[in-house]
Parts: C-alpha cells; structure tokens; sequence
C-alpha cells in the first residue's frame, strides 16, 4: 500500500491506495447475471424482415465482388512481373510469414476504389492488425503490384490512419516496405498539408517518444520520401538484391552526373549493413528476414496472459440464442424498415453475435426510449452498449449523456450501434422551436461526453449515419478506436429522399438532383473507399470482430514500463 496526496481546490487531501504493478496479475470479473433479452421477431413484422433480408442479401453479393476484386491486386500482369522478374511475394504471401495465421484483423480494405483519378485497390497498401508471437501488432505493407508501388492521396490517408491506431490502441507498428514513392502528377495532394505525407514521419518520431515500437522490413523499393519510414524506425531489415533504399535512383544519378550505377551499388542491403548503418540486420531472403523480424518483435517488453487463461476467457462467454442469418433480415434497407435495436443485441450464432449469452442489463429502460442504453459483455468483455431505436430526442440525448459519463467514470468501452434519424426536425410552430432548441442542448450535452469520454470507444453504423445525430453516436470526427459500417448503411448529411429539408419548399429540379447524389455518394462502399470509416463488415461477423477489436485495445495493459516519456530514438 502506498500513500496517495492530490490538491484539490487548495486543500489537501490524503488517502490509501494500492500500488498498480506494471504486470497485471491475476484477476478475477465480478460475476454478473444479466437478464436475457427475449424479443420474438412478431407476424406483422414478418414483411420488413423480408425487405430487409432481400436488401441484405444484395449488399453482400456487392460485397463479395469487391472483395474479389482488391484481393487480386494490380492485376494479371502486374502479378506476373512482381513474382516472375522481381523475383518477390506478393504481399498477403508476406504477412503469411509474418504474422502467427490468417486471422488478422484488416482495416479499409475497400479504400481506393471508386476514386476520381481511378481504382487503386485497397490504396495500394494493406494494414491491418494481426498476432506476431502471440502480441497484437499493427502492419503497414505496400503492394507493389497496384501502380508499382507508387502513393497516391488514398494511399497517404490509409498509412496515416493504421498509424492512428497504433498510437490510440498503443500496438507495435510493423512496416513492410516496397514503395517506389509519390504519385508525382498528384503532388499537391499527397506532400504540402499537414496530413499528408510528412505526417508518416512526424508519427514514426511520435510513436517512438511514446514507446510504441516500430520495425520496419525493406522488402522492396524505398524511393523519395519513403527511404525515411526504414531509418527512422527502431529496427530495419533489408532484403539482399530485393531491397534498396535511395532517394534517387540510378536513372536520376545518370542524368545528373552520367555515372551509371546499380541499384545494390546505391542503395543495397549490403551497402546499408556494412557501409551506411541505417538497417540493422541483413537477409539473404525474404524468408530470412521475416523470421528476424519475428525474432525482434520477440524482444519487446510486454507480459501476456498464459495462453491458457487467455483461451479460458474466451470460451467463458455464452452462447447467444439465435442463427447469425437473422441479422441479415435486421439490418434495416432503410430508416422505415428499423426494428427494435434490442433484437439486433441478441440475434446470431456464437462466431457473429454482439452480447454473451443474449444477456442485457438495460439503464433507464422507461427513459428516452428511443435510445438504449445498457452493459453486456463481449467474449467476456464487458462493454456500455449506446444503441439508435428511433430518432435521438431531448430525454434520449439527456439519457445518452449520462449514460457515457457512468462508462467513462467505471472504464467501461463503449459500443455504439448507429442508425440515426435520416433528417434534422422541422420548425413549423413556436412550440417546435422550443422543443428543437432544448434537443440541440441535450444534444450537445451528449456531444461533449463522447468527445471527453476517455474510455475506449467502437462504433458500428447498422443503418444510418445521417446529421448531427450521427457526432453524438460517436461518428468518424469523434474519434473513435474503430468504426466499421455493414453493408447496408448510408452515410450522408441527410438520408437520400429528404433533401428537402435543406432546401427551400419550391425548389424541386434542386431536390431531385440532391437526392440523385445522395443515393450515390451516401452508399457504405463510397464511403469506404474515401475511408472515412475502418472497414465494411458483414452483419455476421460482427461479433467477432468486435471481439477481436476488444482485445486489441485491452493488450496495452500488458506493456511494461510505458510512464516513462523520453526523447526519440536517434540513429548514428
């Protein structure tokens, strides 16, 4: 036990509180026996379950192809040339040899199609989250078969975001780097801003000082502005004869001096092992150097559970009641066609439902219902659950808020299940007016504890994701952990058809043309492939994805020694 003094308002205030080891000892969860949610799917729902399966089934068709379609990268071709005359993996043959398996967590897979300068699949880069002995990490690979390697903006955007999650989940960073630079006819897009892609290296440096570890893997290309993700990294691993590190290459040293030059000459694995410094471990294969890779994650300081116990929490969890297939009829095709969220809390079997055992204890269940709120647990975690069932009004916001702030006050996650109301209310009375002005305080209430909440947050879009309503349910600009869409979600200022109401009553050539846009650009694939979300996930996965999300954010509990700021690593 140790002594504890904090000032509070000049006064001085003493107690007893016990010392928190750095490594988690054995703990046991307060045993909870949440009721069980019983909502009968009733005849005269039968009809919207239809529509809403139809719909699914439709999304999820869309979803295949395009998966389909990223998995095959730069094409044929461009598949040929990167194995047959380079000689090198392809990249989810890489991450076979990085990571333990395959059941790695992959973030905006669908980032980069439908973009106005082209498809670039999957932003020419994978990142995602996967276990290398046993400890969650972050990996950024480049895809040299899509455009060669070269960054476009949407590549910038999703390198800068799986940093984002490293830094906010505290995971390890592995870089896999076969780049041939900037997309120089888009320059203007990718290097002057802020968040463009100076920022790569403003976060190596940042995740450095705040002890996240970094590795990065020279695999390839490291050309221009990409040769610094290797030398401002803790540790590099080069490739012989596949990696080079340069900031001109030799066909730019020819023009500038006339002197030709190899690319191992300039910038090789030897060179930069036994000359330069700037990698520190040499491999004469990719193999090799995947398995030294491995061996350095190895090193790291962090203290996991013992694999049995781990393997024991996760099967500590019940089974829900219900096939996972009835979620595909409970996402809603539109905001008409919602059913009550409460059946989407227990619907699916055990790989794809949200709550252990279909057990809720709901909070305020008689106040503001058309907001649920309550705690449950996922694969043994447990979670605050902020659900949408029906338009977020004054008692619902008011509910919301407190709500949050309780989560915030236990450190309890939060998992909001969004699906907002398609359009804003209209003031058509004085006593309209009122009431929409006390909704805009409760709602800026509930605003302000999501966005001070410093509890871990996840969202899922299952329907809407439409206005204001949408920043309070923790939407893109809230910051959360993670936010993935299902397949039938619409994410747009106003849901299409209801365009209405943001413009004036006789302008309806105006209205029409909106709402055509809308339809188009407020599509879960559109969004995704702008990124302003993590991912589009199928309905029943959702559970385990959520799971999976639950344990990654709890693994920075297992770093030893992170209280301790100091200065960045600095290379010879």
């Amino acid at each position: 036990m140790q002594r504890c003094i904090i000032r509070l308002a000049g006064q001085r205030w003493q107690f007893s509180a016990r010392c928190v080891s750095s490594a988690p000892a054995k703990q046991i969860a307060l045993h909870s026996a949440f009721p069980v949610l019983k909502l009968p799917l009733l005849p005269i729902q039968h009809h919207v379950y239809e529509a809403n399966l139809r719909n699914s089934n439709a999304c999820q068709k869309k979803y295949t192809e395009l998966k389909d379609k990223v998995r095959r990268g730069g094409g044929e071709t461009a598949v040929a040339r990167h194995t047959q005359r380079n000689r090198k993996l392809l990249v989810r043959e890489r991450l076979c040899l990085l990571l333990d398996d395959d059941n790695f967590l992959e973030l905006s897979p669908f980032a980069g199609l439908g973009l106005p300068y082209g498809d670039i699949p999957s932003a020419g880069c994978l990142t995602g989250i996967g276990r290398i002995n046993g400890l969650w990490c972050v990996f950024i690979a480049n895809d040299a078969t899509v455009k060669g390697g070269t960054a476009y903006p949407i590549s910038v955007k999703k390198q800068l975001r799986a940093q984002e999650v490293a830094i906010q989940n505290r995971l390890p960073c592995v870089y896999l780097v076969d780049s041939g630079g900037a997309f120089l006819p888009l320059q203007s897009e990718i290097f002057p801003d802020k968040n463009h892609g100076g920022r790569t290296f403003y976060n190596e440096a940042i995740m450095s000082a705040m002890k996240i570890p970094q590795v990065a893997l020279v695999c390839g290309s490291c050309t221009a502005g990409g040769a610094y993700i290797p030398t401002m990294a803790e540790e590099a691993v080069m490739v012989h004869q596949i990696g080079t590190i340069f900031l001109g290459g030799p066909p730019l040293v020819k023009a500038a001096t006339g002197e030709e030059v190899s690319p191992e000459d300039l910038g090789g694995a030897r060179l930069h092992a036994e000359v330069s410094g700037c990698v520190d471990h040499f491999a004469w294969k990719e193999k090799e150097a995947f398995d030294q890779t491995r061996n350095i994650i190895s090193t790291l300081n962090f203290q996991l559970p013992e694999e049995e116990e781990d393997t024991a929490k996760r099967k500590a969890g019940e089974e829900p009641l219900h096939s996972s297939e009835e979620l595909l009829g409970l996402a809603p095709r539109s905001y008409s066609h919602t059913l009550d969220v409460r059946m989407i809390l227990f619907a699916g079997q055990i790989v794809s439902r949200l709550v252990d055992g279909s057990r809720f204890q709901e909070f305020k269940a008689r106040y503001g219902t058309t907001l649920v709120t309550g705690f449950a647990k996922i694969h043994g975690h447990l979670v605050g659950i902020v659900a949408n069932n029906g338009a977020l009004t004054y008692k619902a916001a008011l509910k919301g808020s407190h709500f949050v702030q309780l989560c915030d006050q236990r450190d309890i996650p939060l998992l909001f299940l969004q699906n907002t109301a398609p359009a804003a209310p209209l003031t058509l009375s004085a006593a309209q007016a009122e009431m929409n002005s006390n909704h805009l305080k409760a709602q800026g209430s509930m605003m302000s504890a999501v966005a001070c909440a410093s509890v871990p947050k996840i969202t899922v879009v299952i329907g809407g994701c439409h206005g204001a309503d949408s920043y309070a349910m923790c939407g893109r600009a809230f910051d959360p952990n993670f936010l993935f869409l299902w397949p039938n979600a619409r994410v747009s200022l106003t849901a299409p058809g209801h365009a209405g109401s943001l413009l004036p009553a006789d302008d309806e050539q105006e209205e029409e043309k909106l709402n055509q846009n809308l339809e188009e650009e407020s599509l879960a694939f559109f969004s995704s492939g702008r990124m302003w979300d993590d991912g589009v996930i199928l309905p029943q996965e959702t559970r385990t994805v959520l799971g999976v999300c639950l344990d990654i954010i709890k693994q920075q509990q297992y770093q030893l020694s992170t209280e301790k700021r100091r200065s960045v690593l600095i290379r010879m």
